[in-house]
């Protein structure tokens, strides 16, 4: 039973942050001169900015922050979602 509310409390975090994230770091993708990131910069920039918007979601149905392959996992899911 608590391993279906944390799947569906996770499933959740996915389908809501996922849209918020990509359009959030997509439109933060601009070098200093107003103009859009291409190439090898946007690149960088947006597996930067996934990572930090998936970084403080990582934590267990305890509360707690995951670690080790727990997080590998999550944070890989998480990064391809957003």
């Amino acid at each position: 039973m608590m391993k279906r509310i944390f799947l569906a409390a996770v499933v959740a975090t996915f389908a809501a942050g996922s849209a918020f994230a990509e359009d959030t770091c997509e439109s933060k993708a601009v070098g200093k001169d107003g103009k859009p990131l291409a190439g090898a910069a946007k690149t960088s920039f947006m597996k930067k900015c996934k990572e930090d918007a998936c970084a403080p979601k990582a934590l267990g149905s305890d509360g707690k922050p995951l670690a080790g392959a727990a997080k590998n996992s999550f944070m890989k899911k998480c990064e391809t979602s957003a």
